[in-house]
């Protein structure tokens, strides 16, 4: 594959890409690829195969739509909501209630509690288990820096809702991952 010319951006990249230039798109791909599965794997509850499979359905809609692409914004941002907005879709379609909370019934036995929350592994574990819209709003808002109103547009609830259910997801999470705590 040729590289491409000196001072060449992904804005010409995804002009090029719009056209049909395969190569332009591949760059694009090996320069976003990473940002995207990190986001997607998140918010697919750190599940490897599924965040690889809507990690490439984001790209193969981003290819779909690259003729849409007005670029108002970064091509690399566009991608980004693009693909935050396949994992959010899969969310939906796998039947996420707008509020689901975890019962009590439903945390982790006591033998399951993380020894050190401060582990990485341990908290996406911890995370992974909340229910997918909390788990949604929590990712959204902590870990990729979303206000509220945002994800409450995109999650097509309240704003009051979408503190609610992070205020309920860090809770959670502070539960699974306490040492020795029981009900």
């Amino acid at each position: 594959m040729p590289p491409p010319p000196v001072a060449w951006s992904d804005a010409d990249d995804a002009r090029a890409a719009a056209r049909g230039d395969r190569h332009a798109f591949q760059r694009l791909y090996r320069q976003h690829v990473d940002r995207i599965y990190g986001a997607v794997y998140r918010l697919a509850g750190y599940d490897h195969a599924r965040a690889e499979d809507l990690t490439q359905d984001a790209f193969v809609r981003a290819w779909q739509k690259l003729a849409d692409f007005r670029h108002e914004s970064a091509f690399g941002t566009w991608l980004y909501r693009l693909a935050v907005n396949v994992a959010l879709m899969d969310i939906r379609s796998r039947g996420a209630q707008p509020v689901g909370f975890v019962g009590e019934e439903d945390l982790p036995d006591p033998g399951e509690v993380p020894f050190c929350a401060a582990e990485r592994e341990e908290l996406e574990r911890a995370i992974a288990k909340l229910p997918p819209r909390a788990r949604a709003v929590l990712v959204l808002h902590d870990v990729e820096g979303w206000r509220h109103e945002e994800i409450a547009g995109e999650l097509d609830m309240a704003v009051g809702t979408s503190k609610a259910q992070l205020h309920r997801a860090r809770g959670l999470l502070r539960r699974m991952l306490e040492p020795g705590e029981s009900s």
